[in-house]
C-alpha cells in the first residue's frame, strides 16, 4: 500500500472500540491512505482515534450509502461494538448499494472455562427473566442503553456500571458506578465483595479490558448471565484483530489498483 504511484485510497472505519482505534493507528501513517473514523456519539467524551473523525449517525443505510459515494470511499470496515447490530446491518446494506467492499472487525467472544457457571441467553429480556431465580443483588454491566429491560424488577437491587450516567427508565433499586475499563481482577473481586453481589450480567463483548469480572465471578462461585452476540450478515468477511483487517485491506486495494 506504500506505492507512491497509486492514488490515495479512502478508508472509512465505523469505530468506537479499542480495535477501531488500533486499526486507525496502524493505517494513518500510510501516505497512500486517507483514514476516516466515524463514532456514533453516544459517549460524552469518547477516546478519539488517529486520523480524521466524524461523530454522529448517517441516517440509515441509504444515508451511509450516500456518504460512501460522496466521499469516494474505497473500503468500509465495521469495527463497532459486537452488539451494535443496527449499524452493522446498515453497513452491510450500504456497502452493497454503494458497491464498496466491507469487512467486519470483531474481537473473539468469551468462552466459558472450568468452574464457570454461565447462563447464556439471546437477549436482554431473557437476561431479565432469568434473574429472579438466580439472586437478588445484581452486577449489571450491559450498558446504560438497555436498562429499561430490567426496570420492572422492583424486588432486585442493581449495581450498574457505565461510562456515562444512565437515563430512565431503569430499575428503582439501583446504584450507579461511573467507570471505564480496563478493569483488574483484584478490583472486580473487591467490587463483588463490597456490594455483596450474587449474580453478574454481561454481554459477550469479548476482549480482555472487561473480562476480569468473569474471573472474579468464577472465583466467588457466582452465576453469570451472558447475553450472546447478534449474528453478522453471512456474506460479510470477518477479521479477528486489526492486523487481520490490514491484511484484508491490502488485498482489496491491491486488487482495485490492478484493474
Amino acid at each position: 500500500m506504500n506505492d507512491a504511484a497509486r492514488p490515495v485510497r479512502h478508508v472509512l472505519i465505523l469505530g468506537g472500540t479499542t480495535e477501531a482505534r488500533r486499526l486507525a493507528g496502524l493505517l494513518v501513517p500510510d501516505p497512500s491512505l486517507r483514514v476516516t473514523s466515524s463514532l456514533a456519539g453516544r459517549v460524552a467524551a469518547p477516546r478519539l482515534p488517529a486520523g480524521e473523525v466524524r461523530i454522529g449517525g448517517f441516517g440509515g443505510p441509504e444515508g451511509l450509502a450516500r456518504w460512501l459515494r460522496a466521499h469516494a470511499v474505497d473500503a468500509l470496515i465495521d469495527a463497532t461494538h459486537p452488539f451494535a447490530d443496527t449499524i452493522s446491518r446498515n453497513a452491510a446494506l450500504a456497502a452493497v448499494t454503494a458497491h464498496v467492499p466491507l469487512l467486519a472487525l470483531r474481537r473473539p467472544g468469551w468462552v466459558p472455562g472450568p468452574g464457570d457457571t454461565w447462563h447464556q441467553v439471546t437477549s436482554l429480556d431473557e437476561a431479565a427473566a432469568a434473574l429472579p431465580a438466580l439472586g437478588s443483588r445484581i452486577f449489571l454491566t450491559t450498558g446504560r442503553m438497555g436498562l429499561a429491560h430490567f426496570a420492572h424488577l422492583t424486588d432486585l437491587w442493581f449495581l450498574v456500571r457505565s461510562v456515562d450516567a444512565p437515563e430512565p427508565p431503569y430499575p428503582p433499586r439501583m446504584t450507579t458506578l461511573l467507570d471505564r475499563g480496563p478493569f483488574t481482577v483484584e478490583g472486580e473481586r473487591a467490587l463483588l465483595r463490597d456490594h455483596r453481589i450474587d449474580v453478574v450480567v454481561t454481554k459477550d463483548s469479548g476482549a480482555a479490558a472487561t473480562a476480569a469480572k468473569l474471573t472474579a465471578a468464577r472465583e466467588a462461585g457466582l452465576p453469570v448471565v451472558v447475553v450472546q452476540r447478534p449474528p453478522l450478515s453471512a456474506d460479510v468477511p470477518v477479521a479477528a484483530d486489526p492486523e487481520g483487517a490490514v491484511e484484508w485491506l491490502r488485498g482489496i486495494l491491491s486488487g482495485a489498483g490492478s484493474g
